[in-house]
Parts: C-alpha cells; structure tokens; sequence
C-alpha cells in the first residue's frame, strides 16, 4: 500500500500548492470576463441581426412576387409587421394569403390584386391607395380598416366585418358585400358602387343602402362560394 500512500500525497501537495498559485486565480477571474465580453457582443449585434432578418423576409417577398401560393409569404409579412416594419408598396398579387395576421399593418399603396386572403385578420390595416382589384377577402375581420383611395373593384368581402372602415374615394364597383358588417362605416365619399352587391348587409349606416342603390349597387342574392 505504500506506493499509494505516496501517490495520494504526492497529489494532496501539489493541490495545496496550485491551490495558492495566484495565476491560476487569474485564469478563472479571465473565464468569467470572457462570458461577460461575450453577453456585451451579443446585445451590441442584436441590431444587425434584426436588420438582417427583415433583409431575409423582404428578399422572401420580393422573390415570390406576381407567383401564386404562399411561397412563405405570410411568415414573412407577419414578423415584419410585429417589428413595426412599415408595408408600403409590397405587392402579393395573386398570392395565397389565407388566413394572414397584418393587425394594424400599414398597407399603403399596396398591391392585393387577385389575392386569397380569406379568413384574415387585418383589423385597423392600412389600405389607402392600394390595388385591391379581384382580391378575396370573405369572412376577414377588417374593423377600423381604412380603404381611402383604394381600387377595390370586383372584391370579395363576402361576410367581412367592415365596422367603421373608411372608403373615402374608394371605388367599390362590381364588389362583393354579401353579409357584410357595415356598422358605422364612413361612406358619404364613396366614389363608385355600381354593381355593387349588398345582399344581405348587416348593421348598414342609415341612408346608405337607398343612396348607394340609387348609384347603382344591387341586392343580388348569391351562392356562397
């Protein structure tokens, strides 16, 4: 047993004596410094890595335009609008949208022409001026939406909910507005409703359905497509 003996104590002095060497203090002390230099880096380049993923979803968007499908779209639109990225000008014509999260996006001057965003949450969007031409938007939630300016002939809002939405110069001639919720719309300065279908509207403002059906809207009754 002596040979162990000897090892072990062999060992038990050179701990005692590392245990006292001031350099290896120093180490311990420069490890937890690196943790620290590595923390500080990471939040110093957690704005390049934002700028880097808006980069990343603008180049998914603006890969995909004027294709049909999803082409990841939606990801991309709803993580540029949780960051408060503004949307002006995008163009998802013809993309299959359904179901997309855009509440309170700034949509101005946008391109939705021929789009399926059923089902879609777009309350308090911003619309003014865009291309919403033969979109499809039926049974989307668009309170509070803003439509001033917007092309919207022949879209579908088929059971929407357009409580106080404003249409200001909008032309809605040719569209969809079956079933839709029209509670405290702003429509005195609409600029075309002919065709107009507004079968079955719900909560219209008072003098609306006799002024827009003078202007050439309709009461068609339509199978629900």
């Amino acid at each position: 047993m002596i040979p162990f003996i000897a090892f072990e104590w062999v060992w038990q002095w050179l701990a005692y004596l590392l245990s006292n060497w001031s350099f290896l203090e120093v180490l311990e002390y420069l490890g937890s410094f690196s943790v620290l230099v590595a923390v500080i880096f990471y939040f110093s380049e957690s704005g390049n890595r934002i700028k880097q993923r808006h980069y990343q979803a603008w180049q998914v968007i603006n890969t995909a335009q004027g294709k049909g499908g999803s082409g990841g779209r939606i990801e991309a639109l709803q993580e540029l609008n949780a960051d408060k990225v503004p949307l002006v000008g995008v163009d998802v014509s013809s993309a299959f949208l359904q179901g997309l999260k855009l509440e309170d996006a700034n949509l101005l001057r946008s391109d939705f022409s021929a789009a399926d965003v059923r089902g879609s949450d777009l309350k308090s969007a911003n619309f003014t001026s865009a291309n919403l031409r033969s979109a499809n938007f039926r049974n989307s939630d668009l309170e509070d939406a803003s439509f001033e300016d917007a092309d919207m002939k022949d879209v579908d809002l088929w059971g929407s909910n357009l409580s106080r939405a404003s249409f200001r110069d909008a032309d809605l001639s040719g569209a969809d507005l079956t079933f839709a919720d029209l509670k405290d719309v702003q429509w005195k300065d609409l600029k075309n409703v002919t065709g107009t279908n507004l079968f079955g509207v719900k909560n219209p403002p008072d003098g609306f359905l006799a002024w827009a059906l003078k202007n050439g809207a309709v009461q068609t009754q339509a199978e629900d497509k």
